[in-house]
């Protein structure tokens, strides 16, 4: 047994890390099990350590209160059972502010209570082809852009061919060794999540996906070798505050599990992530069909996490839980010739905005087929679309406002009404008696906001310009 008195102070919702040297001889991944109990006066959390390679264990921990935590930790090996210490944890800087969580059950903020919107895009394989350069201009385009979440995943495809960075030890499917992890790949991950985070970039991590179809056997693999990946998964990344789980892409196109699997797995992770944080389960095209219907009710789900078209959903799904609705899946602005990759940026803006105004949240992504950096959604690169800079005029006027907009509305304190494809000459508008209010007419497309003279009450009728795209946005005063 050992003391370290650690002299690092980790602020609140950053990460206190712990590195050990123990045996590298048989499989550490499977032989050795490693965890830590660390405690702030009355209060315990216990996270899963991990081996690293090279004789090195390491135990991450993200603490949320302010002050001295103790730790002791736990091991079926001499050498790293008994290891104890103490570090301080201080108040977070000001851009730390803590994971994000579910508030009101339709939106979401952060730990210490700032609201946060997800405005989210899709790169599913930026981090995986040692493509330095690609990686470096993916996060100069997020960092110029209004995405403040990415989708990505960690197991490869089909069509990913050798060489690429591997979860998994091996190089081919020939050699992938599903008992053993691949540290150089996590290594790597972790940095650009890290980065991510730097840049104020929530990271919403695909656990599993439909498309590898047995070729690097990551689709397939067995209940152990699941909740072995899982459990490693949850080691290693979970004290990264900026991290959301999501349990699977388009889940019911994977023939090889049922929903029963994913009930199980997706619990498995509710119960190792000792932060819990936000999780999901994402769907194919198969919304309605009742075998395969995900129940987004179950506990275990924070929010909805949907693929579907038509935004006007929205209203319905909202109803059906009173969970976020987050259509991650939209369809993608593009010239690809497969059906989800070909909108145009008029059609993704104007489905940002009539989920929005309906109380949901949209994803982005870009499946350009002819472009410098091809297929955004794979590989990331540039952003080439119309509609990112609609989508972050359209953040902007959304963190003007208030939260939760859909209950400002029913309380009469804010309004924003969409109108979409339609171009009306003039709508009414029903307004408290007892109070007034002024009035706004936004074009989504050409991003202008036009101030309606006076002040209003009442049953109000509003002209309008009789063009699509349009919005009217309504201020209590």
């Amino acid at each position: 047994m050992g003391f370290q008195h650690n002299e690092q102070v980790v602020e609140k919702w950053g990460r206190f890390e712990l590195t050990l040297q123990g045996p590298s001889d048989g499989n550490p991944f499977k032989e050795v099990q490693l965890t830590a109990r660390f405690q702030y006066k009355n209060y315990i959390v216990q996270p899963d350590g991990f081996y690293d390679g090279n004789g090195t264990y390491r135990i991450r921990f993200m603490p949320d209160r302010v002050g001295v935590w103790t730790y002791v930790t736990h091991c079926n090996h001499s050498d790293l059972d008994g290891q104890h210490g103490e570090f301080v944890c201080v108040e977070a800087s000001r851009e730390n502010h803590g994971p994000v969580r579910v508030k009101d059950q339709y939106v979401f903020a952060y730990e210490d209570g700032k609201p946060y919107m997800p405005f989210g895009t899709t790169c599913y394989h930026w981090t995986h082809h040692g493509d330095e350069r690609l990686e470096e201009l993916t996060l100069e385009s997020l960092k110029e852009s209004p995405f403040n979440k990415v989708r990505m995943c960690l197991l490869p495809t089909r069509d990913m061919k050798a060489p690429l960075r591997l979860v998994f030890d091996g190089s081919c499917p020939e050699d992938v060794d599903k008992t053993r992890f691949n540290p150089d790949f996590f290594n790597h991950f972790e940095k650009r999540i890290a980065d991510l985070m730097d840049l104020g970039i929530e990271a919403d991590l695909v656990l599993f996906h439909p498309y590898d179809k047995g070729f690097w056997g990551v689709d397939n693999m067995d209940a152990v070798s699941d909740t072995f990946y899982l459990r490693y998964v949850i080691a290693r990344l979970s004290s990264f505050r900026n991290v959301w789980w999501s349990l699977c892409n388009e889940y019911d196109f994977n023939t090889f599990k049922t929903v029963e699997d994913w009930d199980r797995l997706i619990q498995f992770v509710q119960h190792h992530d000792p932060y819990q944080h936000l999780r999901s389960i994402h769907n194919g095209t198969k919304m309605y069909k009742s075998s395969w219907v995900y129940d987004f009710s179950k506990p275990w789900i924070t929010h909805q996490s949907i693929q579907h078209w038509d935004a006007e959903l929205t209203t319905s799904w909202r109803e059906a839980n009173a969970k976020p609705v987050v259509i991650d899946e939209i369809s993608y602005e593009g010239n690809s010739s497969r059906r989800w990759g070909n909108i145009s940026g008029e059609e993704m803006t104007h489905r940002f905005w009539e989920a929005m105004s309906r109380g949901g949240f949209v994803g982005h992504g870009e499946s350009f087929i002819d472009k410098e950096t091809r297929a955004w959604i794979s590989s990331g690169g540039k952003l080439y679309g119309e509609s990112t800079k609609r989508i972050a005029f359209l953040r902007k006027l959304m963190e003007e406002g208030p939260s939760d907009w859909i209950k400002a509305w029913q309380r009469g304190d804010y309004g924003l009404q969409y109108f979409g494809h339609h171009q009306h000459a003039y709508t009414y508008v029903e307004l408290s008696d007892n109070a007034s209010y002024r009035l706004e007419i936004i074009d989504t497309w050409d991003m202008t906001i036009t101030p309606v003279k006076g002040t209003f009450c009442g049953r109000t009728k509003v002209d309008l310009p009789g063009k699509p795209n349009l919005a009217l946005r309504i201020w209590k005063l």
